[in-house]
């Protein structure tokens, strides 16, 4: 089985998409999934490239026992071509990804983080930027259950492939 790329994407990449690649990770890690799988993250906007994530970003995931080893990136037309999961923290970042590209094919593979969150559907992961210790949890708590509902679908449509 070829390898299943998903990418997080948010606006700076520096606070929701390294964490949502480092959960995501961290979920997977000794897992059957996780030889089939490759995960990044990226930005929508260029302020942060080569930088490491926000440092309360870091302190949140350490927190929540979860490390991060990501240098951000902006989001490149070639990305469309090179993943198969697209995950946008928010309606915005959604909008601008799809703006580099009208082909069907590439718009079915981009998604909102939230589709999978139980309890949220459809709902935006919140940019904890501007805020304290209490928003970086938060946007922590919703990528981990997020993030499970997220894997037990790649296992669904995967897993059974990789035994057959």
């Amino acid at each position: 089985m070829e390898r299943v790329k998903i990418l997080f994407v948010c606006l700076g990449n520096i606070c929701r998409s390294p964490l949502a690649e480092a959960v995501f990770k961290h979920k997977i890690k000794g897992s059957a999934l996780e030889k089939y799988v490759v995960a990044d993250s990226c930005g929508t906007s260029n302020y942060h490239i080569g930088d490491i994530p926000d440092s309360r970003t870091i302190a949140n995931a350490l927190k929540n026992g979860v490390s991060i080893d990501h240098f951000g990136r902006q989001l490149c037309t070639n990305d469309l071509d090179q993943f198969d999961y697209i995950l946008a923290m928010d309606h915005s970042n959604h909008k601008n990804i799809l703006r580099l590209t009208n082909a069907d094919q590439h718009t079915q593979k981009v998604m909102l983080m939230r589709d999978f969150d139980p309890h949220g559907k459809g709902l935006e992961v919140p940019d904890p930027y501007y805020g304290g210790e209490k928003g970086f949890q938060e946007v922590f708590d919703i990528l981990d259950r997020s993030m499970d509902q997220f894997i037990k679908h790649l296992e669904v449509k995967y897993l059974p492939q990789v035994k057959a």
